[in-house]
């Protein structure tokens, strides 16, 4: 029996993210903007032997958070989620998840946060393997100096991201 993942192509104002959902919950978010290619390739690589399908009326649920994200009427997400990650990439994953919405934290602070201060670099790697975009605000983490970093949708989606939630505090 194959396992399938479900997906849909978000669209709210100028938003266009692909979503993507096991049976289990959420497990990717696309870049701003991304191809269709960009979630296969995901899929490939982290879900073999899954398939992909696309439901629009199975990621309703997933859709309306985000586009309540978007309105700015939410800042906390209630999704149910499928996350794999190695043990490190959790614990930096669940750190991040804890930056507040509408502020921001440095590289360096969660490398505090989860008791290794000298991995910053590590750290950067595993919010970097974020596959879920927004979800895990990965868009909340700078520089020390709060420099715009490197960021999977591009510094330009980051930006807007950050913009969106500081608009509403």
């Amino acid at each position: 029996m194959s396992k399938n993942v479900y997906w849909t192509l978000l669209q709210h104002d100028d938003w266009n993210l692909h979503l993507a959902a096991t049976d289990t919950g959420l497990c990717y978010v696309g870049s701003q903007g991304a191809s269709y290619e960009e979630l296969a390739e995901w899929a490939e690589a982290r879900l073999p032997g899954y398939e992909l399908v696309r439901h629009d009326a199975e990621m309703e649920k997933y859709a309306h958070e985000f586009s309540k994200y978007f309105q700015g009427s939410l800042d906390v997400f209630s999704l149910p989620l499928d996350l794999v990650g190695t043990p490190f990439q959790q614990k930096v994953w669940q750190a991040m998840s804890e930056v507040r919405y509408g502020s921001t934290a440095a590289y360096s602070d969660l490398a505090e946060t989860i008791g290794r201060p000298h991995a910053a670099r590590a750290v950067g790697a595993a919010v970097g393997a974020n596959p879920l975009l927004i979800i895990l605000p990965c868009h909340r983490i700078v520089g020390k100096t709060g420099s715009m970093t490197g960021y999977r949708g591009g510094i330009p989606m980051k930006t807007a991201l950050l913009e969106l939630e500081q608009q509403r505090n």
